[in-house]
C-alpha cells in the first residue's frame, strides 16, 4: 500500500514537498515514481529512480523537482520547487515491482490515492 502524503494550494513560485509511505512490504528494490494528472489530461511521468540507480525526471520538472528515497523509511519524496500553474494536477506515487525503470504509467504495479496540488498563479 502506497499513501502520498496532502498536497496543497501555493502560489507560483512557492515550493511544496509530497511524501509517498509504502506498507505491507519493502519497496526497497523496487523502482518508485512519481506521476501527476491535471484534469482532462492524461497521467503523465513526473519521476522516477530504482533503488541505488539514476533518477529520471520530465523534461518539465527538470531544475525544479527533486526525487528522493528513504529506504529505511520506505518512503519517497518529491521537492517541489519554483512552483508554476502548469504543475497543478493529481500527483500519484507507484511503485515497479520487477523490470527496469519505466515512464510507463501502466507498467506500475502499486499506486497510492494521489494528492491534490494548485498552484495559482
Amino acid at each position: 500500500q502506497l499513501t502520498e502524503s496532502e498536497g496543497g494550494s501555493v502560489q507560483a513560485g512557492d515550493s511544496l514537498t509530497l511524501s509517498c509511505q509504502a506498507s505491507g512490504r519493502s519497496f526497497r528494490r523496487d523502482t518508485m515514481a512519481w506521476f501527476r494528472q491535471a484534469p482532462g489530461k492524461e497521467r503523465e511521468f513526473v519521476a522516477a529512480t530504482f533503488s541505488g540507480g539514476n533518477t529520471d525526471y520530465a523534461d518539465s520538472v527538470k531544475g525544479r523537482f527533486t526525487f528522493s528515497r528513504d529506504n529505511a523509511k520506505n518512503t519517497i519524496y518529491l521537492q517541489m520547487n519554483n512552483l508554476k500553474s502548469e504543475d497543478t494536477a493529481v500527483y500519484y506515487c507507484a511503485a515497479r515491482i520487477s523490470g527496469t525503470m519505466t515512464t510507463t504509467w501502466s507498467m506500475y504495479d502499486y499506486w497510492g490515492r494521489g494528492t491534490q496540488v494548485t498552484v495559482s498563479s
